[in-house]
């Protein structure tokens, strides 16, 4: 029997059926390196959830997406967040419960979308690349607001927001874009670095989410002109990370340090060793330029920023009790504490909890907390600052406000990470380390 072309017979069926198509990178370099566009727009918050949906389509038409670990976790967290809304005191509060749900949602499938990409991918420093993209992006802004403090515009969503929502002050927040924070009411402002997010405590936690990923890349590549802009842009980062003056941001930073130090000295790596000593050598140098410790303890003493921060975590468990398992769908405002932000803010802990409830805060902190085990398996150099970022998450979660881009931030850096873990320990029993795109996946 021959073909219809007559030239021999036809090609035997294949062995198996074709697998899923590969997924593309652009999408993520579209939405996370073009990130001080997004900010300029308007867009970067109120647009991050259509980003989301966009990966979510491509996902659902590739097919057979294998699941990192712990997601089940996430999605139960998801469905009590669902739920919540049950407790939410007006229709006017759903467009930011919306919006917080937008992130999370987000959060996974970023995720998700990573650690495919990366399964898929033989240079996992390709995978990086869009936040490194974003790192860049982070450090102009971060001048930015160093050197022009005052800059402020008025942008296309800002213009286009629909009346009932243009009133919103948190979501002005969002949409109004700002350089730096301060108080315009003071004679002498502290400005503080915050482009390309509207609160400085944000700048500072995606600094501390990013720069793992920075080194984890150089260490991935070691050639090229990416890799030595990167490293030229380490020191550049330092002035206006220390400029945010943001407490967490140097706490969550030195417990992630200490502890890669310390597994690199268990391990014996020399390479992750000094590439921490040498981190903490640039740090100490900025200080002889920048007296951080002087200008956070002037800050600290001229503001009741301690005291609102503890009010409002007093007032979170004192009415979590009358709703433990739903919590109140969201931050409320009230006029038994002394700060003037709603109850359930200044903390992604107590937002969790006071907005969700008891189980959904146990659901969060558990995705967090297997996801640091798990990236801990780590055993390459780039591996083991990339699990550093879980770490850092869990420093900064009972202070910092995670319903942000930062979320998926965080999560990017996890599924990379843990996408690498698994090839590592395929290499050591001696197999591939990613099935090919055309064959069968094998769910995590």
């Amino acid at each position: 029997m021959t073909d219809e072309t007559g030239g021999g017979p036809p090609d035997p069926d294949p062995p198996w059926p074709a697998g899923p198509p590969r997924l593309p990178g652009w999408p993520l370099a579209v939405m996370f390196g073009l990130m001080p566009i997004w900010w300029l727009a308007g867009a970067f918050y109120l647009g991050w959830a259509v980003f989301g949906a966009v990966l979510f389509v491509l996902l659902v038409l590739r097919g057979r997406v294998p699941l990192p670990p712990a997601t089940g976790i996430w999605l139960l967290f998801l469905a009590l967040v669902v739920i919540s809304a049950t407790r939410l005191s007006s229709v006017g509060s759903l467009a930011a419960f919306g919006l917080r749900l937008g992130f999370y949602v987000t959060a996974l499938v970023v995720g998700v979308y990573v650690y495919t990409l990366a399964r898929e991918q033989a240079d996992q420093a390709r995978v990086l690349v869009p936040l490194c993209a974003f790192w860049f992006g982070l450090v102009a802004l971060g001048w930015l607001g160093v050197l022009a403090p005052r800059f402020a515009l008025t942008t296309p969503v800002e213009v286009l927001l629909p009346g009932g929502l243009a009133g919103n002050a948190y979501l002005q927040d969002l949409v109004h874009v700002t350089a730096s924070e301060y108080s315009a009411r003071s004679l002498e402002p502290v400005y503080r670095p915050a482009a390309p997010f509207p609160y400085t405590n944000n700048y500072g936690a995606a600094y501390a989410m990013t720069l793992p990923c920075v080194v984890a890349f150089t260490m991935l590549c070691r050639r090229g002109v990416l890799r030595w802009a990167l490293l030229a842009s380490l020191p550049l980062s330092l002035a206006p990370a220390f400029l945010t003056l943001n407490r967490v941001m140097f706490a969550s930073l030195g417990v992630g340090l200490a502890v890669l130090g310390l597994r690199a000295a268990r391990r014996g790596n020399v390479r992750v060793g000094l590439s921490v000593a040498g981190v903490l050598l640039a740090g100490l140098l900025t200080t002889l330029f920048i007296p951080v410790a002087r200008l956070i303890g002037d800050r600290v003493g001229s503001s009741d920023t301690n005291t609102d921060r503890f009010s409002l975590y007093a007032e979170v468990v004192r009415r979590i009790g009358d709703s433990p398992w739903l919590g109140y769908g969201g931050p409320v405002s009230s006029d038994t504490v002394t700060a003037e932000a709603p109850v359930g803010t200044q903390g992604q802990l107590w937002m969790v909890l006071f907005g969700h409830g008891i189980p959904a805060l146990v659901c969060f902190l558990a995705w967090f907390l297997l996801a640091a085990v798990r990236c801990a398996r780590a055993s390459s150099a780039a591996g083991q600052w990339l699990a550093v970022v879980p770490v850092v998450c869990l420093v900064q979660i009972p202070f910092y406000g995670m319903a942000s881009p930062n979320m998926s931030v965080a999560f990017f850096a996890v599924a990379l990470s843990m996408a690498l873990v698994e090839g590592e320990a395929a290499a050591r029993r001696g197999h591939a380390p990613a099935a090919p795109s055309g064959s069968p996946v094998v769910p995590a």
